[in-house]
């Protein structure tokens, strides 16, 4: 049996890496932006190196082994059988909820998501002069939940748009069939298209949580729904510019590649490249990682949960902690979370880019020995 080894990574100070480039020259570990520290899949390294070595890069489209490949992947990991003409193939998700916004609404239309969530969901609406309508999600004991009745009155507000983050990111959460069946109710009430970004959908940490792609649910939501997926977070190759809009209506369909038109270009061909590795034959290192984010997942919730005025809850996807840091620098009096622990040598995401002040996101994706090094800053920048 191939074995993979996640307890070291290669060295990216000084590299290209925005990631670590952030804090050049300074003694800080870089535990923000949503990128791992571990090496690629090594099959994904070898099909880029085969690739690279014909040494014709013309344009190119989707070919019918990556079409097949995506396709079994999606079936075989989350249960949804797809055909090849719903796909829609963009360098981003990004790129695709952007698109979604454009497609759907008008100026002045409202698009609803809930927060804390991925900044750039924050920002999309005003690109194309709608309105961000927002409610937040609800801490209840160990787990975050949907505050339905802020979510159904904030949808009356001449909402078009669900803008939908499962697995979610910051708080970690894999919604259920219970929840999105109710989003699914809400959204065909309302009259309402859903976007949904699924890009952590293969870095679900307990098994007891599976992703369900809220398309999956039954026929009419699908009608409704653009799905978006890509391969970057789940086998870290988000540089190569490869992801999927999964659209099953074919009117939709058509309205979201009109919003495309002119401005989004064609995917890199070493991203479908490396695309087509990662879901055909990279499912043994996927698990391999995900026993690694396990394990640092734990260790978050253990270390952080037993800092004096910090807390956290257990993740159930993506390699993303949520941690409340509001109890300790009210204490403090310290003006920011982000802030103060950089300066205590521990770079992290800044829980208002997110909407939600007081809060920090950390990134376990790294070697254990790296991640023991950041908790015990953060430790004794609390204790000192």
């Amino acid at each position: 049996m191939t074995t993979f080894d996640f307890s070291t990574a290669p060295d990216r100070a000084g590299s290209d890496s925005i990631k670590w480039r952030r804090y050049a020259g300074r003694d800080v570990i870089p535990m923000w932006v949503a990128d791992m520290d571990f090496a690629a899949p090594p099959a994904v390294l070898e099909a880029l190196h085969a690739r690279i070595d014909h040494g014709v890069f013309g344009y190119a489209d989707a070919w019918p082994s990556l079409l097949e490949a995506v396709i079994e992947g999606i079936a075989r990991d989350h249960a949804w059988r797809i055909q090849p003409d719903w796909l829609v193939w963009l360098p981003g998700v990004v790129t695709g909820f952007n698109v979604a916004v454009r497609a759907v609404g008008q100026p002045g239309d409202g698009v609803f998501t809930s927060t804390p969530v991925y900044p750039p969901f924050l920002h999309a609406p005003a690109n194309f002069e709608q309105r961000l309508v927002t409610t937040p999600l609800v801490l209840h004991g160990q787990r975050w939940e949907w505050d339905w009745n802020a979510t159904e009155a904030a949808l009356a507000e001449n909402v078009r748009l669900f803008m939908l983050c499962n697995p979610h990111n910051p708080v970690g959460r894999v919604f259920d069939r219970d929840e999105l069946t109710r989003i699914a109710e809400l959204a065909e009430r309302h009259d309402l298209v859903i976007c949904s970004d699924e890009i952590h959908c293969g870095l679900v940490l307990d098994p007891a949580t599976p992703h369900i792609p809220i398309a999956a649910l039954d026929e009419a939501v699908a009608r409704r729904s653009i799905t978006l997926m890509a391969p970057s977070k789940t086998w870290n190759i988000p540089a190569l510019y490869c992801a999927f809009a999964i659209i099953p209506d074919a009117a939709l369909r058509a309205r979201y590649k009109r919003a495309m038109a002119g401005i989004v270009p064609h995917v890199n061909v070493l991203g479908q490249t490396a695309t087509e590795i990662a879901y055909r034959d990279c499912g043994p290192w996927r698990q391999a990682l995900l026993d690694t984010l396990r394990s640092n997942a734990a260790r978050v919730v253990e270390a952080i949960n037993a800092i004096p005025g910090l807390s956290t809850v257990p993740v159930e996807a993506t390699y993303l902690a949520w941690i409340d840091c509001r109890e300790f620098i009210a204490a403090r009096g310290i003006a920011n979370a982000s802030a103060f622990f950089e300066a205590a040598g521990v770079g992290m995401s800044d829980g208002k880019d997110f909407g939600l002040p007081g809060f920090v996101r950390l990134n376990f994706g790294c070697p254990a020995t790296r991640l023991e090094q950041a908790l015990e800053r953060l430790r004794r920048a609390v204790v000192s």
